[in-house]
This record gives C-alpha cells, sequence and structure tokens, in this order.
C-alpha cells in the first residue's frame, strides 16, 4: 500500500509559479502510477496530471502547457510544476494513485488575481 503526503501550496499572483511535493511511503511506489487532483470549493475532484512508472505523463486540458508532472523513484516523490497560473486553478491539490481509496488532507493552491 503506498501512502502519499503533499506539500508545497501556497498563495501566488496570477501568473506566478508553484512546485508542489507528494512524498509516498510504501515499496510499491515506484510500480504505480500517480496523479495530481484538485479540489475547488463547491466542484467535484478532478484528475489535472498522472505519471506512469515509465515517465509516461497525461495533462488535463485546462492545464496542458502550463503544468509539468514528474517523479524521483529514488526518492519516492511525484512532483508538479505549475507555470503561468490562473485564479481558476485555485483548490486544494492531492496526489495518490489512479485508484484512489483513502485521500490525504493536500496541499491548498490560492491565485490572486
Amino acid at each position: 500500500q503506498v501512502q502519499l503526503v503533499e506539500s508545497g501550496g501556497g498563495l501566488v499572483q496570477a501568473g506566478g509559479s508553484l512546485r508542489l511535493s507528494c512524498a509516498a511511503s510504501g515499496s510499491t511506489f515506484v510500480f504505480r502510477s500517480i496523479g495530481w487532483y484538485r479540489q475547488a470549493p463547491g466542484k467535484v475532484r478532478e484528475l489535472v496530471a498522472s505519471i506512469s512508472s515509465g515517465g509516461r505523463t497525461n495533462y488535463a486540458d485546462s492545464v496542458k502547457g502550463r503544468f509539468s508532472i514528474s517523479r524521483d523513484n529514488p526518492k519516492n516523490t511525484v512532483f508538479l510544476q505549475m507555470n503561468s497560473l490562473k485564479p481558476e486553478d485555485t483548490a486544494v491539490y492531492f496526489c495518490n494513485t489512479l485508484t484512489p481509496t483513502n485521500w490525504g488532507q493536500g496541499t491548498q493552491v490560492t491565485v490572486s488575481s
């Protein structure tokens, strides 16, 4: 079982950047695809980016070209580099496997206009 803890959120102005980190524990991490999800107030949680164990990436159309997901398997960490942030990116961001069961607390990202 993989356990994941998110960090790196904060308050940033529109056009700014943030880098989120997802620290994983569990021996199966390197074999799992990992996704970054977000949930804005009053909206359903959505998958914004994912990365396979081999490094293949996928992005939601809303973040394509602005966000970049990467992973450091020896350090059991997945990153989400977020550039050109927009107010509509404001949400709580979570990392999880692509078959999530339990959720962590996430990390808050707030983008001011």
